[in-house]
């Protein structure tokens, strides 16, 4: 559904910046034709949501230069708000449209009500974390943050502004194509003689960002062909598409035949995918192709297990993140289960897990906290899943309802 928004979006924004039902239609097709972003909505992952509102955003930002209706400043300030809960690529893109409302609108009202409804989701966040973890910025510091997660290891563009800007723009080309690219190129044409300013600059915000995080935001992106030879978080390519779409429709525009504008467009949209048309060409998918064997084999063992001892009802404590897709698989409610995403409870548990263990099942990767907690507790380990090159998983059965306080 998010990127059935997304295209409409992205028809409305063309079709308003470049005054042609054919550009709309093309930046739409554009979008939705991406086998890469196809892959992601069905997973399903966050950038179908966040392409809807960052699309949405631009879309009502060059609705109010247009029109100056405060109706489409709300809008945007929904739009808006609603893109910095799904993703904080979303933050970046609120300086640049209040930029344009204070702009376009030259006066104080609009500017200001954009401000207060977009403004509402970052200091909800930043509110959600305090009263949660009691730190304002547990989100961009806290141990699970990126920041955390990657510390000190370095990767190919940290403080290196020319590698960074490789990185992303080789994980662009990946995941939109050459002909998308090829064709937003010339589509800059119609992008400068429509003057189209305020769509082009917002949508080119997320991608310059991510250039920013790579080099110093302690996020990664590795891509086949450049080292390590490996593949990691090429999904942030995709960042590019909304652009690449957006100037693809601006050739469109300056060409007297639309309709055979539309289908050069067209063509060039798919001409990666329809030219070598297998699933290794969708890097997104290879990625998750790759990067998952082990977490297939997590999942299916431990399904296979579960199905057969499981009962109804049972409380489980679970290392999270890759090993959540065994609850949805063996058809697991997670409000049975806790994690660490579950906070004082969790922590509780690892600290006193004498007086607060009361799951019936844990299930851990060997020598994580979760693991090592079971076994000083001498719970029965009922069923180990082998994977090579990867931490066994290890699922761990109380024999008693209750384990008695030493």
């Amino acid at each position: 559904m998010c990127l059935v928004v997304a295209a409409l979006f992205a028809f409305a924004l063309a079709r308003m910046s470049f005054k042609s039902e054919a550009a709309g239609a093309a930046a739409a097709l554009a979008l939705v034709l991406n086998p890469n972003l196809l892959y992601l909505s069905s997973a399903p992952m966050t950038e179908p949501l966040f392409f809807a509102c960052e699309i949405g955003l631009a879309a009502a930002v060059v609705w109010f230069a247009q029109s100056g209706k405060w109706v489409a400043v709300v809008l945007a300030g929904l739009a808006g708000c609603a893109g910095t809960l799904v993703r904080y690529d979303g933050w970046v893109l609120l300086p640049v449209a209040a930029l344009a409302i204070a702009i376009s609108g030259r006066r104080w009202g609009p500017f200001l009500t954009f401000c207060l409804v977009a403004g509402l989701g970052p200091s909800y966040w930043l509110v959600h974390n305090r009263w949660f973890y009691s730190s304002w910025l547990e989100f961009y510091n806290g141990p699970y943050s990126a920041m955390a997660i990657q510390g000190d290891k370095p990767y190919p563009g940290r403080g290196d502004w020319q590698l960074a800007f490789l990185q992303v723009r080789t994980a662009a080309e990946l995941c939109a194509g050459w002909g998308v690219l090829i064709a937003a190129g010339l589509g800059l044409i119609g992008v400068v003689m429509k003057r189209t300013g305020w769509g082009f600059l917002l949508l080119a915000t997320v991608p310059l960002f991510y250039v920013s995080s790579v080099h110093s935001g302690g996020t990664p992106i590795f891509v086949p062909g450049l080292w390590p030879n490996s593949y990691y978080n090429t999904r942030y390519g995709l960042a590019i598409l909304p652009l690449a779409a957006f100037c693809a429709a601006g050739l469109v525009s300056v060409i007297p035949w639309r309709a055979a504008a539309l289908m050069v467009t067209l063509l060039l949209s798919i001409a990666p995918w329809v030219a070598y048309p297998r699933q290794d060409n969708w890097v997104v998918w290879k990625e998750a192709q790759v990067n998952s064997a082990a977490r297939r084999l997590w999942t299916t063992g431990a399904r296979d297990f579960l199905r057969n001892e499981y009962r109804r009802g049972d409380q489980l404590m679970v290392s999270f993140g890759d090993l959540s897709g065994i609850l949805r698989t063996s058809g697991i409610p997670f409000r049975n289960c806790y994690h660490e995403g579950n906070g004082l409870i969790f922590d509780a548990t690892l600290a006193r897990p004498d007086l607060f263990l009361r799951a019936k099942w844990v299930i851990a990767r060997a020598g994580d906290r979760v693991s090592n907690m079971a076994r000083s507790q001498k719970l029965e380990c009922v069923r180990i899943v082998e994977v090579p090159g990867q931490a066994a998983l290890e699922i761990f059965r109380r024999k008693s309802d209750f384990i008695e306080p030493k």
